[in-house]
């Protein structure tokens, strides 16, 4: 057990979560978030993603998402809803182990480039968990919602000022947030998130428009582990200042096995479930 998850378990055992700042229930809640993101490796869980662009029809795969030997491996699993054809999950089955196959080769120079790439997102991931304490000022979003007796509603608004040290934290400076926090754990629940004005993300190249919405759901998957269980993101953009570019896409998550790193890679987590829905 890490040493930040056991900070936060004795942070919620001495406030009780009584606590009616919304800074301090923000404060902890981060906390919480964070030894969320330090066990998530060692999960595998089934993914759908579907995706779907102006004028466009919707697109999705189903996948399984295992840890091999440091980084993840994406397995498709269904495709449009419906379990891949036999000769295509033989198929897919074969591409499993010619990864692996791969990955136990590999030098230890090809190891620290592959897996380098994972932990940069995952860096910034973090980061981006830390920033959300100095970009908002935080609010009970209304008497109602604060007194409700499952979670606490609390508003965030960017801070007057707020020069965000990367570029992953601009949009951030651009938006509102909500969070859903649950009273008995003090872990997200929900998170509700509108950019209000445009936020340039890549320079001139790009920006995120005003009513693009992010969503993140989340439950726990154990006593302690609180992980998404769904995640949308309705995108208004430009490119280039002139190309509009807008796209929903929506991942759920499910089956959350907790496997050490060995054993994910023995199983290949080839399970019968695959989280169709």
């Amino acid at each position: 057990m890490n040493k930040e998850f056991m900070v936060a378990l004795a942070c919620s055992c001495a406030t009780g979560l009584q606590a009616t700042d919304p800074y301090e229930i923000m404060s902890h809640s981060i906390k919480l978030a964070e030894a969320n993101w330090s066990e998530a490796p060692r999960y595998s869980y089934t993914r759908t993603d579907e995706s779907r662009e102006s004028g466009s029809e919707a697109t999705g795969k189903t996948y399984q998402v295992l840890m091999i030997e440091g980084s993840p491996y994406l397995k498709i699993v269904a495709e449009a809803g419906r379990q891949l054809a036999p000769a295509a999950a033989r198929e897919e089955d074969q591409k499993f182990h010619r990864e692996l196959a791969k990955r136990r080769s590999e030098s230890p120079r090809e190891r620290r480039k592959r897996t380098q790439k994972y932990s940069e997102e995952r860096d910034r991931d973090h980061a981006f968990l830390g920033e959300l304490g100095s970009a908002f000022e935080f609010s009970m979003a209304d008497e109602q919602a604060s007194k409700n007796d499952a979670f606490w509603l609390v508003e965030g608004r960017p801070k007057p000022g707020y020069d965000p040290p990367a570029r992953e934290g601009k949009v951030l400076a651009g938006m509102n947030i909500r969070f859903w926090i649950d009273k008995a754990t003090g872990q997200w629940r929900r998170i509700e998130a509108r950019v209000e004005k445009p936020v340039s993300i890549y320079g001139l190249i790009a920006k995120v428009g005003p009513g693009t919405r992010f969503t993140l759901d989340q439950e726990p998957v154990s006593d302690r582990v609180w992980l998404p269980s769904r995640f949308t993101m309705q995108v208004n953009a430009t490119a280039l200042g002139f190309i509009r570019k807008d796209s929903v896409q929506d991942q759920r998550y499910s089956n959350y096995r907790l496997v050490e790193p060995s054993e994910n890679v023995k199983s290949g987590f080839a399970g019968s479930q695959t989280g169709l829905q």
